[in-house]
């Protein structure tokens, strides 16, 4: 029961919500809530691969903090003079940290959008908007990994006569990483002529065209969206009682945790966790009921 097998109109409201509330949230509690359940989705999604690509993003937000840190002066506390002599201040250093998890943030989300969002489901949600909207985000998302597949097939296939991009003396690589990305160029755009030629023979320029999809509204989508509009209330409930909000300049002031703020977080939390607590739910039934049959 993965998340990605629910109605596409599901996928976008939770999706849009995540990075809604992901970007607007500078409370430090929901911010590493925010985090957290797009660390752990990701990697429920995608692997080792989303592990590694999620671990280099905190040196970034580190980096990201120093900079910011270093450029930006307001706030009343104090902590050390930089180069130039200018104060760095905390209140500054923890607003580089919120906006570098942000940014973190907003990357691991796009990460789970690629994974269950397929093109297809990108032509069923903007096809009767905006035929040409639908077909030029699908083609976006099918761009990117086409093109690394491809530079991969070219890559082991000159490695193999010797002429890869890293064989060689420094000025041979040069030539060699040249000979690619010609020959990757050359590839993607006799692909995007195909490509335009194969729609252009099934009609796809005639008025009235209509799209074929396989996607029904059942009673199971509508109890994830009965769920996951509940969790959205009582978050939008935090938002209504300045529960999400938090002063930084001049210095850090925010609202005391009582044990309805308890309540908003849980609520949160629940509503960012909820795919891949379904998804794991009907992995453990599948395996429950492989082992009966076995």
């Amino acid at each position: 029961m993965r998340f990605d097998s629910y109605h596409p109109m599901i996928n976008l409201i939770y999706f849009v919500t995540a990075i809604v509330c992901a970007v607007n949230f500078d409370h430090p509690v929901y911010l590493a809530i925010s985090f957290l359940c797009a660390f752990v989705y990701s990697i429920k999604l995608n692997g080792k691969r989303s592990l590694i690509f999620n671990l280099c993003l905190i040196p970034l937000i580190g980096a990201y903090t120093a900079w910011y840190s270093y450029y930006n002066h307001f706030g009343i506390t104090n902590l050390r003079m930089n180069f130039i002599g200018n104060q760095i201040t905390l209140e500054a250093v923890t607003v580089g940290i919120v906006r570098g998890t942000k940014i973190a943030t907003v990357l691991m989300i796009v990460s789970c959008i690629f994974a269950v969002v397929s093109a297809d489901k990108v032509v069923y949600l903007f096809g009767r908007i905006s035929p040409r909207l639908s077909l030029y985000l699908s083609i976006l998302l099918r761009f990117v990994p086409r093109v690394k597949q491809r530079g991969r097939r070219i890559e082991l296939s000159r490695r193999g006569i010797g002429k890869g991009c890293f064989q060689g003396n420094p000025l041979q690589c040069l030539l060699h990483m040249c000979s690619f990305l010609s020959i990757l160029i050359t590839w993607t755009l006799e692909d995007f002529m195909d490509s335009a030629a194969s729609m252009k023979c099934r009609g796809y320029s005639l008025r009235g065209r209509t799209a074929f999809s396989i996607y029904r509204f059942d009673n199971r989508d509508r109890s994830f969206v009965i769920a996951i509009f509940a969790c959205i209330t009582v978050t939008f409930m935090a938002v209504a009682f300045n529960q999400t909000s938090i002063q930084y300049n001049p210095m850090i002031m925010m609202n005391r945790i009582t044990g309805m703020s308890v309540v908003f977080y849980g609520a949160y939390a629940v509503l960012l966790l909820l795919p891949m607590g379904l998804q794991m739910i009907g992995e453990k039934r599948f395996s429950a009921a492989t082992s009966k049959k076995a």
